[in-house]
């Protein structure tokens, strides 16, 4: 089916606006895509969802301007012929295609986007862990179960998914499951929900090994104490698109340095110092994407990692991607992140953030 959107404004930015603000405007198009127009109206380029975070990846900064992560040459449609611009639609790859109309001048006019029929990703969410590190917290409560803003963890995390799409979800369980049992029973919201026991602990892994895929993609796998916006359904056309089996979702964490870094060469002269610099690092998020083939290489019945599986993964020449994160993401693993998500929460401050914002050594 083909949808022609002449109501082009929550669908247009212009080539100096910030990845920041067209970010924005992406997460809430529904076409996870903006049409980068000139002032004068002339089609600039197009810049996709997938397009920013690749740029991140490069090192594009969220202030900087879309400009910088634009595709400037996209497929585009010509007024007035509706027969070749069907055809054009159709051969452009991809989960969601779009394709912009133009006068004869590059006047932008209308998008057209072909809605096929896209399967989604049935879910895993760990949350069989113990929560050690919490101490009390979790000495009669499961982690997952722990208030922030009034809802539990894991009702964030289910909120998320089903966001994003999410029909189908697991819910693997260990310590303290009859708890979670009892809230899965209770909730009543978009997705079916199916528990995983685990009788014995089966680490970030294993309990891959008990869903079934069947016909399904593959599977979205999220650790269960998290507390984050991240997309989903981004995640999911993401990794269908790369042609990924292993797509790591990845953080930005920050470090600051309180002394003065030296540089130097091999032999040991001095090449420069940086005075207390702040570093930037990709972190694993605790959210994947897997392919089938990724997923059968978790051993049944046994104790798995997620790093033991995606080491294995690119062994054998399975492609492995990452997915930059540029929502707001916490994991809430540790007692100060955990009372730093509920201030955030209870202060508005996940609404307010936008693309871009990370979690700093300073903030933990």
């Amino acid at each position: 089916m083909i949808s022609k959107l002449t109501d082009l404004t929550p669908l247009v930015c212009g080539p100096d606006q910030t990845v920041r603000d067209a970010l924005e405007r992406i997460t809430q198009s529904g076409v996870l895509a903006q049409i980068v127009v000139n002032p004068d109206g002339t089609l600039y380029g197009t810049v996709t969802d997938a397009d920013v975070r690749r740029a991140i990846l490069r090192g594009i900064k969220v202030e900087g301007p879309v400009r910088d992560c634009a595709h400037v040459k996209p497929i585009v449609g010509l007024e007035g012929q509706n027969a070749e611009n069907i055809a054009r639609l159709h051969a452009i790859p991809g989960l969601v295609p779009f394709l912009p109309i133009v006068d004869a001048e590059r006047r932008l006019l209308e998008v057209w986007v072909r809605q096929p029929a896209t399967p989604k990703m049935p879910a895993l969410i760990m949350a069989g862990g113990r929560g050690a590190r919490l101490g009390d917290l979790t000495r009669n409560t499961p982690k997952p179960l722990l208030d922030v803003a009034g809802a539990p963890i894991l009702e964030h995390v289910l909120r998320q998914l089903e966001k994003g799409g999410s029909r189908e979800i697991f819910i693997s369980v260990h310590h303290l499951s009859d708890q979670v049992r009892r809230f899965v029973e209770e909730r009543r919201g978009a997705a079916r929900l199916s528990i995983v026991e685990e009788t014995e602990p089966l680490g970030t892994a294993g309990a891959i090994a008990k869903i079934a895929l069947e016909d399904a993609e593959g599977l979205i796998v999220a650790n269960g104490d998290l507390v984050t916006q991240t997309d989903f359904h981004a995640l999911e056309l993401f990794h269908l698109r790369q042609g990924n089996d292993v797509t790591i979702s990845a953080a930005s964490y920050e470090v600051s340095v309180p002394y003065g870094v030296i540089r130097h060469a091999p032999d040991g002269a001095f090449t420069g110092m940086e005075e207390k610099p702040d570093l930037t690092y990709m972190v694993a998020a605790g959210i994947y994407a897997l392919s089938p083939a990724a997923a059968a290489l978790v051993p049944p019945d046994r104790r798995s990692d997620m790093p033991e599986l995606i080491n294995r993964a690119k062994s054998i020449g399975l492609r492995v991607g990452v997915f930059p994160i540029h929502e707001y993401w916490r994991d809430v693993g540790q007692r100060h992140d955990l009372d730093a998500a509920r201030r955030e929460h209870s202060e508005e401050a996940v609404r307010a953030r936008l693309p871009g914002s990370s979690v700093s050594e300073e903030q933990q």
